[in-house]
């Protein structure tokens, strides 16, 4: 047998690892800056530009795309090389990768604070970057799938299977979700209206927690954890139920985001049951990762990678276990919109994407460069610093969400709400936010000992850019299915393997799909719901910009706490010209459903001006520009236009004169204004606002309540 010599590239995979390691550093330092903003707004520095809800989005982006993404691509191009045999197919579509996905972090970090933002949670990126993401990510693809189809090895090993479904599903999800009509260079509307946004978004939101920080990292555990414990995996058999279960059921999950909301009933009985299923395959590959480790836990004593990768698995446990429990509607009442959500999703990301990085690292940085970790001692103090850190961030939240929420729900004896003023929820958790910033502090602490510590590592190696192997060719045999060898047939067929996959991932997204989107009965219409005022639509869209859906929602549930303290409960007819939806899943603020009308005119420009001037110890931060700003009415007539053309009755060619149906509009509110002592003008961007706001949930609250089933 003919053995060919060829090169591992080890000079892609050196520099996915410095910029995961750079952009962790900004988007964990990010999360800080806005954790602290919680109790002192001002440290937004007056600036819009560096206000919660401006980089909120920039935190979550430059921790899931950007750390985790160059940590799942690191891995990627380190692993598949070796699993395969073969070097990377493409070197070009390598660099194009790397360099690809690097301007489009820097592109995220500069439109996002500049309030250019789709609003969409986890895909806020407006429409030129969306269809960039999809050609570098396609790039990767390609050469991904490639190097499988071109390796020396007969069988795809299971890490390899994780990598495949991410990229099918990630691929489908992104295009999906970003299905939008463009208004401007840096401007879009989604298709997708109301409920079916928010199905289609949190189907998205879901799954990308499921196929980006969880499926690769699977992948990566399942080669990485046997390396660094010289075992072998556990099971060959569960690995195979872990995945296909996993990869089947995930994908069916994402209406557990919208309990208790207008989505149809069914849907999210289908999302609660498949989140309670989904228990099974996620702790079986959690077994499978910790089980590996048989015969060398007395390792993990000393070995600081064990340790992180430990505990890392034990969180993808918690986390997997709590998930389900929040997706039961009793849980799910009390967990939603409050930080026991933020404290969930944080022992995913500190403890099992976050642990799991820092345990591949310390593993393969000494690797690359050829040498020995330079200090096991800051190895080690990184793992304390982060396991507290994890624990002074996860604790205080999950007190403060369970406190804040029994807080709303409590009613006197009278019958009356015990704490009527949201803001008095908020103040008695403001201690808990202050530790959850210390965790914060100490977790970010524990990753720049770790770039210290791999740096020196680094310095004292010398990189091996081609790495020598060898291996004899692929000979492909024309074997047949036999009984109980059905998985290893397919594993030796990679393009088998991505159609079945493909197949097996579509048909939860089909099923929830397809009635809510041609079943009228299930999206009731009102008939008093009219499209927004040109003013309105453009106050929506300076909402949508200042990112306060990151701190206010716009649903009120059916719960009595709710309807007494905000109003009528919501209804899926309410939100059909709402491109986008804007439903929230935080209220750090209270729900703003049935804003119009409750408080003046008058109040909302002093509360936005300055909030604390309205309500003494409010944590918002002051939107002073907007007073300052002149309204862009030149988009008006697009937005119009765009909006008309995915569904929204706007009279023809109403576009050529909704300028002055704005202006009217302005000059009424501005004249209120006014009248009561505030010089303004009518061109101001915080005029628009106000109209938006003194909008919201008057279809319904004014008029008579008029349903119709189709």
């Amino acid at each position: 047998m003919d053995v060919e010599k060829f090169y591992y590239d080890n000079q892609i995979v050196k520099q996915f690892i410095i910029a995961t390691v750079v952009f962790g550093i900004v988007g964990m330092l990010v999360g800080l800056i806005i954790a602290i903003q919680l109790y002192f707004p001002e440290l937004n520095l007056g600036l819009q530009y560096t206000t919660f809800g401006r980089i909120r989005p920039l935190h979550t982006n430059a921790v899931i795309f950007a750390f985790v993404g160059n940590m799942i691509f690191a891995g990627v191009y380190y692993s598949l090389q070796r699993l395969c045999k073969a070097r990377m197919w493409s070197d070009f579509l390598s660099k194009f990768h790397f360099w690809g996905w690097q301007l489009i972090i820097v592109a995220a970090a500069i439109s996002l604070p500049l309030g250019i933002t789709t609003s969409k949670e986890y895909a806020e990126l407006e429409w030129p970057i969306d269809i960039a993401i999809a050609i570098v990510w396609l790039a990767f693809g390609l050469n991904m799938m490639m190097t499988i189809i071109k390796r020396r090895e007969k069988h795809m090993y299971v890490a390899i299977w994780f990598y495949i479904a991410t990229f099918v599903t990630v691929t489908i999800l992104h295009v999906v979700n970003s299905i939008e009509v463009p208004v401007s260079f840096l401007k879009s509307y989604p298709v997708y209206a109301g409920v079916q946004d928010a199905l289609v978004q949190w189907w998205y939101g879901h799954n990308a927690v499921a196929f980006f920080l969880t499926t690769p990292y699977l992948g990566l555990m399942y080669y990485f954890l046997p390396k660094a414990a010289n075992r072998p995996i556990y099971s060959y058999r569960l690995s195979i139920l872990h995945f296909w279960a996993l990869i089947f059921i995930y994908i069916w999950a994402g209406p557990h985001h919208l309990l208790y909301s207008a989505l149809p009933d069914w849907a999210q009985s289908l999302g609660t049951v498949f989140s309670v299923m989904l228990i099974a395959p996620s702790w079986g590959g959690m077994l499978n990762g910790l089980l590996t480790l048989r015969g060398a836990w007395d390792k993990v004593r000393d070995n600081p990678i064990l340790k992180f990768m430990v505990v890392a698995v034990t969180a993808y446990g918690m986390a997997t276990f709590e998930g389900p429990m929040l997706s039961l509607k009793n849980v799910n009442a009390i967990s939603h919109f409050t930080d026991w959500t933020i404290a969930h999703v944080h022992v995913g990301a500190l403890g099992w994407n976050g642990f799991l990085t820092f345990g591949i690292l310390y593993w393969l940085v000494p690797k690359l460069w050829n040498t020995e970790l330079y200090s096991k001692k800051m190895a080690n103090l990184h793992f304390w610093l982060g396991t507290l850190g994890i624990v002074f961030y996860v604790i205080p939240m999950w007190t403060s969400g369970i406190t804040q929420s029994l807080m709303w729900k409590q009613f006197t004896p009278l019958g009356t709400l015990q704490y009527p003023n949201f803001l008095e929820t908020t103040l008695q958790i403001i201690p808990m936010y202050m530790m959850r910033s210390f965790g914060g502090l100490l977790y970010l602490s524990g990753v720049i000992l770790m770039v210290f510590n791999l740096v020196k590592t680094a310095k004292e190696g010398t990189l091996i850019k081609n790495e020598a192997a060898e291996a004899p060719s692929l000979i492909l045999d024309a074997d047949k299915i036999k009984k109980g060898m059905i998985h290893r047939w397919l594993e030796k067929r990679p393009v088998k393997f991505t159609l079945l996959s493909t197949i097996v991932i579509l048909i939860g997204g089909l099923v929830e799909f397809i009635p809510t989107f041609l079943v009228k009965s299930n999206i009731p219409t009102i008939a008093s719901v009219k499209p927004y005022t040109p003013l309105e639509l453009q106050g929506r869209d300076i909402y949508i910009r200042e990112g306060c859906v990151s701190c206010h929602s716009q649903l009120v549930r059916p719960f009595r706490s709710e309807t007494e303290r905000y109003g009528e409960y919501s209804k899926a007819g309410e939100f059909v010209y709402d491109h986008p939806f804007l439903w929230g899943s935080k209220r750090t603020g209270p729900d703003l459903a049935r804003e119009g009308g409750k408080y003046s005119n008058l109040w909302q420009y002093l509360h936005l001006e300055d909030p604390r001037s309205m309500s003494p110890g409010s944590i918002m931060p002051s939107f002073s520009w907007l007073t300052k700003q002149n309204l862009d009415t030149s988009t008006t007539a697009k937005k119009i236009s765009v909006m008309r053309s995915i569904g929204v009755p706007y009279e023809k060619d109403y576009e050529k004169f909704a300028n002055d149906d704005l202006m009217k509009q302005a000059k009424t509110i501005a004249d209120d204004l006014i009248k009561n002592g505030i010089d303004t003008d009518p061109n101001k961007e915080i005029i628009a606002l106000i109209a938006y706001l003194q909008r919201l949930g008057t279809d319904i609250k004014v008029n008579n309540f008029a349903e119709k089933n189709n």
